[in-house]
């Protein structure tokens, strides 16, 4: 018998916000998730180096989980020496955790249409089933920048799909719209203006203590 599922979600965290913390409560519920592990990257190979030095990206990480029993933090990409990519990350988990674990990889549609960007991103299907969130009435299936390798992955995928399945399918789920944004919310804090209500107190509270987001 396949053990509860779990979610796994990442991110540069930089700083975690309540779209974040919204997208994974949703799709938690949505697939009666067991735990989801919230996984701030250390090195994102996909950008430039974070803002934030990842002792404080992973502090404001645990503190803004603390009080939520179904999130879990998960420190290992953040203490690599070198870039950290999703497929290594799941690798190791499933090595972790066995074959007939279900494991959701859980990620917005923006991420989701970048997703033959990554390093071997077919390998993904192997070892997690993807759970993608989008706005109500958006249609991913639509979007101008699917390309066909991902469109027909797509149609594939949600074609098998099983409710007990450990690997290789895709979720469509649509949740609370909130347009936030990490790049916005240090913009705003540059220019001395509030974010509260964006990030939880905590995670301001902790900004403020040790001056992040200060400057350009």
């Amino acid at each position: 018998m396949a053990s509860s599922p779990i979610g796994i979600f990442g991110g540069t965290f930089d700083p975690i916000h309540y779209g974040h913390l919204r997208l994974a409560e949703e799709l938690g519920e949505a697939l009666n998730l067991a735990e989801v592990r919230i996984i701030p990257a250390g090195q994102p190979p996909h950008r430039g180096e974070p803002r934030t030095p990842a002792t404080h990206r992973l502090e404001m990480a645990r503190l803004a989980i603390a009080d939520n029993p179904r999130f879990k933090l998960d420190a290992r990409e953040v203490r690599l020496e070198r870039a950290s990519y999703t497929v290594d990350t799941l690798t190791d988990l499933r090595a972790e955790l066995g074959s007939q674990q279900p494991i959701w990889l859980l990620m917005g549609a923006d991420a989701f249409l970048g997703l033959t960007t990554w390093k071997e991103w077919r390998r993904l299907f192997d070892l997690a089933n993807i759970a993608v969130a989008h706005r109500p009435g958006y249609r991913l299936e639509q979007a101008d920048t699917l390309n066909e390798e991902l469109r027909q992955e797509l149609e594939r995928r949600q074609a098998i799909q099983a409710a007990d399945s450990t690997a290789g399918c895709i979720m469509l789920k649509s949740i609370t719209p909130l347009d936030i944004a990490a790049t916005a919310i240090r913009s705003t804090l540059q220019s001395g203006h509030s974010v509260r209500y964006l990030v939880p107190d905590s995670v301001l509270t902790y900004i403020q203590k040790n001056q992040l987001y200060l400057t350009a």
